[in-house]
């Protein structure tokens, strides 16, 4: 039991450090290295001997929905961890852990549909600046991706979790 309950505080754990960093870290989209783009700044090097130079990110109703649904994503996680160990001290022998597992969910939800508006409306949210075929997306946008199962396995783990003594 105590293996199981360590895997899955681990598990959770991870999982918002990877939310934490697809959310607040530099790098959603890509051009050559010198430039990118973030659901908060588009940062570029004008030459090689000056540090980067980062202003905000164009202000779009896609963008201020990324945004608002990724920090929601974070938001439902960080709660729905702390409500698991609310439940473990709290819920009676054999209890599930649904609060939990449905906060997770919908973090999960939150995420998805987050990473699915950036997808299909980047031409609006990206600066109009450079071309868009230049660029790619970067590792934030695929952490992201990655977790969105992470965060609905996790609710489906918690809502088939049971307490035991």
């Amino acid at each position: 039991m105590a293996s199981l309950l360590l895997f899955v505080t681990l598990f959770h754990l991870i999982t918002l450090a990877a939310l934490f960093i697809a959310t607040m870290e530099k790098s959603w989209w890509v051009w050559d290295g010198s430039e990118h783009s973030d659901i908060w700044y588009d940062c570029r090097f004008y030459n090689k001997t000056e540090p980067m130079s980062c202003e905000s990110s164009k202000e779009t109703e896609w963008l201020h929905a990324v945004q608002v649904l990724m920090i929601l994503s974070v938001v439902f996680s960080a709660v729905s961890f702390l409500i698991f160990l609310g439940q473990l001290f709290t819920i009676s022998k054999g209890g599930l852990f649904y609060l939990t597992g449905v906060c997770q969910a919908f973090a999960g939800l939150n995420v998805f549909t987050a990473v699915l508006i950036y997808t299909l409306h980047n031409k609006e949210i990206l600066p109009v600046s450079r071309e868009l075929s230049s660029g790619h997306f970067g590792y934030c946008f695929y952490l992201a991706w990655v977790c969105v199962p992470l965060l609905l396995c996790s609710g489906a783990m918690y809502i088939r979790l049971r307490k035991k003594e």
